[in-house]
């Protein structure tokens, strides 16, 4: 078993990635147009990755551009392709220089954990600064609460939900799936509350909770993407 299997190929999503910096759309930001960015925390055992899988998809239709989905997994695995990253990013010129920095911070220089995270909390305010992109955990609901283009958001769910969502996703029994729940809960809340010293819990972080068990992964994303939407028009 490996909670890898709930997250979706990396390849696919590390091709994604690269095409889109390829193609170079984003560019710097137009003129007075707001590039938001969205960030999701989940309570381990919900859908996290269907409900950004389906935002990215809606965001793109809403507002013609590419938007990222970016979380410590893609991040990671962009460094380890770093020959491929190195000639891509080479060519973008000064209007990409953020992703460079970003892959250039995974080198053998990191020394400790929080080390680590310190340098990951520097690539998470670059990309949100540069809007688009929906990044997935880490703290980056905290790292970016003073930023007006950044729009937070969480899901919780019931323990009956989470457990068969683990035990389906996983092909695993109730008891075990029950102790995944318990333990990646508790690693998520102290990795948070020590590089942090905030609760991830906290409500008051977020401009809407989701209650995962009362709402799919598609109903979570058109909300968000409605909600966004909504707030840009003002």
């Amino acid at each position: 078993m490996s909670e890898k299997l709930l997250v979706p190929s990396i390849e696919k999503r590390l091709a994604s990635f690269l095409e889109v910096s390829r193609r170079n759309l984003k560019g710097p930001w137009r003129g007075d147009k707001v590039r938001p960015t969205i960030t999701i925390s989940r309570e381990f055992g919900c859908e996290g990755f269907p409900v950004t899988e389906k935002l990215q998809e809606l965001l793109e239709k809403q507002t013609g551009d590419d938007w990222t989905v970016m979380d410590k997994a893609l991040l990671e695995e962009v460094a380890k392709h770093h020959n491929l990253s190195e000639e891509l990013l080479h060519n973008l010129g000064e209007k990409n220089r953020f992703i460079d920095d970003m892959v250039s911070t995974f080198s053998s220089r990191w020394k400790s954990d929080k080390d680590y995270y310190r340098l990951l909390c520097k690539q998470i305010v670059a990309l949100s600064e540069k809007g688009n992109v929906i990044i997935i955990g880490r703290g980056a609901s905290i790292l970016t609460q003073d930023k007006p283009h950044c729009y937070h958001f969480r899901m919780i769910a019931s323990q009956e939900f989470k457990l068969k969502s683990i035990t389906k996703r996983l092909g695993i029994d109730e008891d075990e799936a029950e102790k995944l729940i318990r333990k990646k809960q508790r690693q998520r809340e102290e990795f948070i509350k020590d590089f942090l010293n905030r609760d991830v819990a906290d409500p008051t972080l977020y401009h809407l909770v989701f209650n995962n068990a009362k709402n799919p992964a598609d109903v979570i994303a058109e909300t968000i993407s409605h909600y966004v939407s909504t707030r840009l028009k003002r």
